[in-house]
């Protein structure tokens, strides 16, 4: 089965808005994972606009699945990842003053300075996953920096799976089948959700996780948290 890893970025932007603890991060985490999801995601950003880089630091107190760090691996990233020892860091090339992740790495231009990166979080036992576009010479590249998993950046296919042209999902097949010969690890994320979810599932071959947030939580709000997460697990089966 597919994991779940549920990115709780929007409720900390939540949160943010107000102040205060409401609603309080550590508890939603705790509540998916009661709810039978199997992994955390934050994106912590630089100007902290929605995850705190303390609650990091907190999460990993409490978080007992899967806990997945994202983002550019800046030096104040790379500090904060190295002190809390996460279960994965997923390196994603977004800009400071990025909206959400919008592109995959080079993998073959920045190679050196991804090597570099991956060797040392994986010298502390973190496993790493770097976000690509589905690009095969980005997967060949990918496998030559030494990370242990891509994870596909799947917005050109949820904007083409809703407009109707199923087609958008060839380069994704084709990405995860070289992945595989290449024994990389698929995750994969980014505008997943419950419309086009199990169509993506059931077309990538050896799918190990997705990491959710921004549609899971939005649906959330009409249909409720256990409810959602659930709803995500059996069309993950």
């Amino acid at each position: 089965m597919t994991k779940l890893s549920v990115n709780i970025n929007k409720i900390a932007t939540l949160r943010n808005a107000r102040g205060g603890n409401v609603p309080d991060l550590l508890k939603v985490a705790q509540d998916v994972e009661r709810f039978g999801g199997q992994g955390i995601t934050i994106h912590p950003r630089p100007d902290e606009r929605h995850i705190r880089y303390q609650d990091a630091r907190d999460l990993k107190k409490i978080v007992t699945t899967e806990f997945n760090i994202e983002g550019n691996p800046e030096k104040s990233f790379m500090d904060l990842v190295l002190e809390v020892q996460p279960t994965q860091v997923t390196l994603v090339p977004d800009a400071v003053d990025a909206i959400t992740s919008n592109a995959g790495w080079d993998t073959v231009k920045h190679a050196g300075y991804l090597t570099e990166i991956i060797q040392e979080l994986q010298r502390n036992n973190i496993r790493v996953s770097v976000f690509v576009d589905p690009v095969l010479d980005m997967i060949e590249g990918a496998r030559k920096v030494n990370a242990d998993r891509i994870e596909l950046y799947t917005e050109a296919f949820a904007h083409e799976y809703g407009l109707g042209n199923k087609n958008g999902i060839l380069p994704y097949i084709e990405a995860a089948k070289l992945a595989t010969v290449l024994d990389l690890g698929i995750n994969a994320g980014h505008d997943l959700s419950l419309d086009n979810i199990q169509f993506f599932k059931q077309s990538i071959p050896n799918l190990l996780e997705v990491s959710i947030g921004h549609a899971l939580i939005s649906e959330a709000i009409y249909l409720g948290l256990d409810n959602v997460v659930n709803m995500y697990l059996h069309k993950l089966k």
